[in-house]
């Protein structure tokens, strides 16, 4: 069993940074795909950014120029670096994982979900 916590949510004006984490426990984390998605009130979860198992990276284009996904598979933790946010960043994130996606887009083919991080950016 593959256990996913996130961390490094929180509360920060519009333009601060994040920097949010996911720790991995179980499994053979180097062997996953690594994803963030995340879920606004009222709104269904969409998709962030991911990482393969070789660290090629896969952004949503509101994502792309202002985060950056990464991973240390010595840490079995995936990150995600949040710079330049906007209030409509606002959502909880999740990390997920899996070992055959075959679309980092879609959160239906991942395996592994953790619990969320809430980001709220005030205007």
């Amino acid at each position: 069993q593959v256990l996913l916590v996130e961390s490094g949510g929180g509360l920060v004006q519009a333009g601060a940074s994040l920097r949010l984490s996911c720790a991995a426990s179980g499994g053979f984390f180097s062997l996953y795909g690594m994803g963030w998605f995340r879920q606004a009130p009222g709104k269904e979860r969409e998709f962030v950014a991911a990482i393969s198992w070789a660290a090629y990276t896969y952004y949503a284009d509101s994502a792309k120029g202002r985060f950056t996904i990464s991973r240390d598979n010595a840490e079995n933790t995936v990150y995600l670096q949040m710079n330049s946010l906007k209030p409509e960043d606002t959502a909880d994130y999740y990390c997920a994982g899996g070992s055959a996606i075959g679309d980092y887009k879609y959160a239906k083919d991942y395996t592994y979900w953790g619990q969320g991080t809430q980001v709220t950016v005030s205007s």
